[in-house]
């Protein structure tokens, strides 16, 4: 019953068919947020390891408080980053890449996932290669996605 109503309500009201390519279609995507956060990542990374180099004797209960609260803070930034970095990367290449790119870019698949793969990974680990593993990969995208949009964007770093 309820399937010949919509039928008839189709009949009656045909809608337009319509598309986009992502949810809302705003039309406004730039990887330059996903620059951003993995620029967070890899600065965190490098202070974590700069803060174990200078590790204070365990004897110095004040210090090792400071240490500890230091080092907390830059593994949640290090972690919420890429976090971000995975999340904007996932919309660019799920909402803005269509078929017509991959015919041009066809590993484009594989280099996001990799470049995911690295949020992941920079994620659970402190691993300095990785961080500038995931920031060459953000850069690769970059040049990619102004590419598909015939614009020549530089790729500036804010450190």
């Amino acid at each position: 019953m309820l399937n010949r109503i919509a039928t008839q309500i189709r009949q009656w009201f045909p809608a337009p068919e319509v598309s986009a390519h992502c949810d809302g279609p705003c039309g406004v995507y730039d990887p330059a947020s996903a620059r951003i956060y993995a620029e967070a990542v890899y600065s965190m990374t490098k202070k974590i390891a700069d803060l174990e180099a200078n590790m204070p004797p365990a004897e110095d209960r004040k210090a090792t408080v400071a240490y500890h609260n230091t080092l907390s803070r830059y593994i949640a930034i290090k972690e919420e980053q890429a976090q971000k970095t995975k999340e904007d990367l996932l919309i660019l290449w799920t909402d803005y890449f269509k078929p017509v790119h991959l015919e041009e870019y066809p590993d484009i698949h594989d280099i996001f996932w990799k470049a995911a793969k690295l949020c992941s990974s920079c994620k659970v680990e402190v691993n300095e290669a990785h961080a500038h593993q995931l920031m060459m990969a953000v850069e690769e995208i970059h040049k990619i996605f102004w590419q598909t949009k015939k614009r020549d964007v530089p790729w500036i770093k804010a450190s």
